[in-house]
């Protein structure tokens, strides 16, 4: 199970959210360069960007600084926020960027998610699912869909996708650990994927859980608890070695 400590961007600053909410946030710094740096030198290996712009307005925001973290660190990078178009996923990629992840687009067209499949790889295209309570939210999750996660897995699986990312926005930032029931729903839905989770996790015991949970959990988003130092991120690292 990897780690991926994450940069959330909004005004070129890093941020996080809590649960999601824009009037919600917490800046951290000015320099994601700093903070990537100082990620690899605890021993991450991954990152998880999110451009929150992108994601609040549909258009990418903060791509010169996704590149500049691409250019000055060896990090697997993947990235979401604004990646509704296939302009914006190309720029990505040619960024720097290891994989991007689709979110409100994968949401409202499948024949997208599949041209993106055929034309980049299933190694470039993650498929975002942030879910409240089961059902799908999207665009920055400011609206909820008709989907429910499983629902959603199973139809971007069939398109070809083989990695999901799965927010559970009601535990992101609050520190009361994942949501293992609807990692195992999720998990069961879809058993050939890899989930990578993300919300909650705070604690070594929080990625004990996750690595005890009868799912196919490749990886784990932490974020506002390795900020607040609620967790050292080389402890968390040697806890999944």
């Amino acid at each position: 199970m990897h780690i991926f400590p994450a940069i959330d961007l909004r005004g070129g600053k890093v941020v996080r959210l809590e649960q999601g909410k824009a009037e919600a946030q917490t800046v951290y710094g000015t320099d994601p360069v700093a903070v990537a740096e100082s990620f690899h030198a605890a021993g991450a290996k991954y990152l998880h960007m999110v451009d929150l712009d992108g994601a609040f307005t549909g258009e990418l925001h903060n791509l010169s600084l996704v590149a500049a973290v691409a250019k000055a660190s060896p990090l697997f990078i993947e990235l979401g926020g604004g990646m509704r178009n296939e302009k914006a996923i190309t720029s990505a990629l040619e960024a720097g960027v290891d994989r991007v992840v689709i979110g409100t687009r994968a949401c409202e067209s499948f024949p997208f998610v599949r041209v993106l499949i055929e034309k980049f790889g299933p190694e470039k295209i993650a498929v975002g699912i942030d879910a409240r309570d089961g059902i799908v939210s999207t665009k920055g999750w400011t609206t909820p869909s008709s989907w429910t996660a499983p629902g959603l897995a199973k139809a971007v699986a069939d398109q070809g996708v083989r990695t999901i990312i799965y927010t559970d926005i009601a535990t992101d930032g609050m520190f009361t650990g994942p949501n293992l029931k609807a990692l195992r729903e999720l998990s069961q839905a879809v058993p050939e994927i890899d989930l990578i989770a993300s919300g909650g996790v705070a604690t070594l015991d929080h990625l004990h859980s996750l690595r005890g949970l009868e799912a196919r959990i490749a990886g784990v988003i932490i974020g506002k608890a390795l900020y607040d130092g609620k967790l050292n991120l080389a402890d968390a690292l040697r806890a999944v070695a």
